[in-house]
């Protein structure tokens, strides 16, 4: 196999076997790993240069997502899948994991944080928020013991934020306690808020 290459946009180039487009890879790629063009290379060393640049896709896109927000190892490695193999997703990923990058339990604390304190959702639909995103069980359950939640406190907020015009209208009441529902919170808890609420009037 007669291996050339091609400039591409920006850093990018485009190998080329037996003068058919093949992938596309980076110029800091290339320079680490260049062959002159006209070489005749095996299958071995194909493969071998195919599983590096697909590597260091792998080691970017990780890079690239998670300079946007944290992930979990299963959300990261789901996103990492639309572009790359398994084996290099895998590779990146333990790479992210080593260097402390990548780190399911921190990234459970600040998402409890974050739905708990900003969305105010309930403790229940926390839990599946984070079963959803793929933390296991045994961190999700760990990292609640350490909160100590008050949902009834969230559901006056949540009223007294999101809901009050909702309350002035037809059955209103129910809407809202059907809203609430369905955002996790238990009936009792509800009952509860709206006691404290009117308490709070008189």
């Amino acid at each position: 196999m007669i291996i050339t290459h091609q400039r591409g946009r920006g850093n990018k180039i485009h190998l080329l076997l037996d003068n058919e487009y093949v992938i596309t890879t980076d110029v800091n790629f290339w320079l680490d790993h260049y062959i002159a063009d006209g070489t005749d290379i095996d299958e071995e060393q194909w493969q071998e240069l195919v599983a590096g640049i697909n590597y260091k896709k792998a080691l970017n896109k990780c890079g690239d997502l998670l300079s946007r927000r944290e992930h979990s190892v299963k959300e990261l490695k789901t996103k990492l899948l639309r572009t790359v193999d398994e084996v290099s997703a895998d590779r990146a990923i333990n790479r992210y994991l080593e260097a402390g990058y990548l780190d399911d339990e921190h990234f459970c604390v600040s998402l409890v944080d974050y739905l708990y304190n900003v969305k105010k959702y309930s403790t229940n639909h926390i839990r599946q928020e984070c079963y959803k995103r793929g933390v296991s069980g045994n961190i999700i359950s760990a990292v609640l013991e350490e909160y100590e939640f008050d949902n009834v406190d969230n559901i006056i907020k949540l009223i007294e934020s999101k809901y009050l015009s909702k309350l002035e209208q037809e059955n209103g009441k129910q809407k809202v306690i059907a809203a609430l529902q369905r955002k996790g919170f238990s009936y009792s808890d509800i009952k509860s808020a709206f006691y404290r609420i009117e308490e709070d009037e008189y």
